[in-house]
């Protein structure tokens, strides 16, 4: 079924502010949290000590079916958060070819930043940034 969630960027303190917003929600982690070790390492570049045990994605739901996620920015990959790139809107459609479309459509006119893509955790990822600004992330997990 298609969702829609809000997706968090951090600079190293993403487990601290998901654990108060799990107290504050009273809800659990969807699948616990996954740390940046847990990434597979090819075509990737090395990761810095530090980075290690940073928190590569965690999601919790709200209210209403909401699901916040979360994950570090990475210094060593250039990553820095300022306000206006650490807010995505993360849209789950059915099907890749809604993915597809969806994508298509918001990119026009803004900046790429991943294109499609089957992802290691199995999904079909791709990301941009509308002509307006606004981030926007697209998960399929379909294989459809």
């Amino acid at each position: 079924m298609a969702r829609v969630s809000t997706y968090l960027n951090f600079q190293g303190n993403t487990e601290e502010a998901f654990l108060f917003y799990k107290s504050v929600f009273a809800t659990e982690f969807e699948g616990g949290i996954h740390r940046m070790k847990d990434v597979p390492a090819e075509g990737m570049p090395p990761l810095k000590e530090h980075e290690l045990n940073l928190v590569m994605h965690v999601s919790l739901p709200i209210l209403a079916g909401h699901m916040l996620m979360g994950t570090d920015s990475l210094e060593s990959m250039g990553q820095s958060v300022t306000v206006g790139n650490n807010v995505s809107i993360n849209l789950e459609p059915d099907t890749r070819e809604e993915l597809d479309r969806l994508f298509n459509a918001l990119s026009e006119g803004g900046k790429v930043e991943m294109e499609p893509q089957d992802m290691f955790w199995g999904d079909y990822f791709a990301a941009c940034k509308d002509r307006f600004g606004v981030s926007w992330m697209f998960n399929c997990a379909s294989t459809q």
